[in-house]
């Protein structure tokens, strides 16, 4: 296990991120089509080919996730991942037709100091692409600073992409990738530790625990933007991947469970100003029962959301424009 969303059998991640655009791309493929679902809880989402991922609707298996920056401009980036995949045959057949199942998010990276100056089309269906032609040669990602994480920012320091990984108690797989741009802060007060402290493995985000005691300061709430934050510009992506055998009405009370790790690594979470998102796949590998197996299989995807949205903080760098804000790192060391 590498603590990667990649730790999942037959589960694929790649970037394409651009320094002077400051923003990127990030696709998760499937070898194999993947049961999907996904949960909404932020007043301001913005996604593409969510209504198919109901458990009621007819398409069982979606063959990539594209999480990307650019607010509505970066939906464009599911074409090219899908395009990538329809040039190597991959999609669901209809007669004669092939049609890759590509959904995905997206963030608002929009005033992060990049040039967003692209004239008459936006550069994401591109970066889409090659985000999928690096998840098809890569086995191992970055984090932090890199592709759908490039341009991302929180209340008080720069945001990021994270993973991490997990195995229940029966040997199930579940993983977790996260791209965190929240209008909260993912640190406590003005100190280095992680909400998520309680949750951490080894060191993946410092060790450092929670404060030993919580004052008024700690608790009040800190907002990107401060008062003239606006419903567009933040949100917090993530998805769980698991090796599963699991229905779409599973992976939908899956992703729901899993959104609890935003709550235990964000602070505030879910609110109007937010577009959060956790999209849930399983590969179906592993059968698991119905009731207490789906719910381990939940508690230990909601912790392993709140790590990859600390480790995302944690291992990001910060942007070298003037005013950005600074690295976790470049703070806390």
């Amino acid at each position: 296990m590498k603590n990667l969303l990649t730790d999942i059998p037959g589960v694929r991640v790649g970037h394409a991120d651009d320094a002077k655009l400051a923003s990127g791309v990030t696709a998760i493929m499937f070898d194999k089509p993947a049961v999907a679902a996904i949960d909404v809880r932020g007043g301001a989402p913005g996604t593409r080919e969510s209504a198919l991922l109901d458990p009621a609707n007819m398409v069982e298996g979606i063959d990539a996730v594209m999480l990307g920056g650019g607010s509505a401009f970066g939906l464009d980036a599911a074409g090219g991942v899908q395009a990538w995949l329809a040039e190597h045959g991959r999609g669901f057949a209809v007669r004669g037709a092939v049609i890759p199942i590509v959904t995905g998010a997206i963030i608002f990276d929009l005033l992060n100091g990049g040039d967003k100056s692209w004239g008459r089309f936006a550069p994401y269906r591109d970066l889409g692409y090659a985000a999928a032609a690096a998840a098809a040669a890569a086995a191992d990602f970055a984090l932090g600073s890199a592709g759908a994480g490039f341009g991302a920012t929180t209340a008080n320091l720069k945001g990021g992409l994270g993973s991490a990984s997990a195995v229940t108690s029966d040997g199930v797989k579940v993983a977790a990738i996260a791209v965190v741009n929240a209008v909260g802060s993912v640190t406590v007060g003005d100190g280095p530790w992680f909400w998520a402290a309680p949750f951490e493995v080894g060191e993946e985000y410092g060790r450092r625990g929670l404060p030993p005691t919580f004052t008024p300061d700690m608790l009040r709430m800190r907002l990107k933007g401060g008062n003239a934050a606006t419903s567009v510009e933040h949100t917090t992506l993530a998805l769980v991947a698991t090796d599963a055998a699991l229905t779409k009405a599973q992976a939908k009370r899956l992703a729901m469970i899993a959104q609890t790790g935003m709550a235990r690594a964000i602070y505030p979470v879910h609110s109007p100003l937010d577009g959060d998102v956790v999209f849930a796949a399983a590969t179906g590998e592993k059968p698991v029962d119905p009731r207490v197996g789906l719910t381990e299989l939940g508690m230990v995807a909601a912790n392993v959301v709140a790590r990859a949205i600390a480790r995302g903080v944690y291992t990001a760098t910060a942007l070298p424009f003037p005013g950005a804000l600074p690295a976790w790192r470049d703070r806390f060391g």
